[in-house]
């Protein structure tokens, strides 16, 4: 059986790879074996970061949230159950956005949450 040469196929995939490497330092942009390892290191990451991203932002919605909570004399986890039993459709990112830009109105809809609860 004759050799085949990979040819226009090989190189696209090569070129393929090292346009991704663009940008890399030395020979992880110029050669392709270690352009190959540095992009599916790179595409790995990324990915594992953009489920990461999603945690830490949370994660900085509680902590937003429970600062302007306290700073009304209450605590993060009764709050969130006042929420739960009044039946408020804010998530957590609107919540602190409210909390970081407008005080206030966060605090107009922490008494509307407390007496909704209450009455409950």
């Amino acid at each position: 059986m004759p050799r085949v040469k990979g040819g226009t196929k090989t190189r696209a995939r090569h070129k393929k790879v090292l346009k991704m490497a663009k940008g890399m330092r030395a020979a992880r942009s110029r050669l392709f074996r270690t352009a190959r390892e540095q992009v599916y290191r790179g595409l790995k990451l990324a990915f594992r970061e953009r489920r990461r991203k999603k945690r830490e932002f949370r994660a900085l919605w509680i902590v937003r949230i429970n600062a302007a909570v306290r700073s009304l004399g209450s605590k993060y986890s009764v709050f969130v159950g006042w929420l739960n039993k009044s039946g408020v459709q804010l998530d957590r990112k609107a919540l602190a956005d409210l909390a970081l830009t407008d005080l206030e109105a966060f605090k107009v809809v922490f008494n509307q949450i407390k007496q909704a609860a209450a009455s409950k």
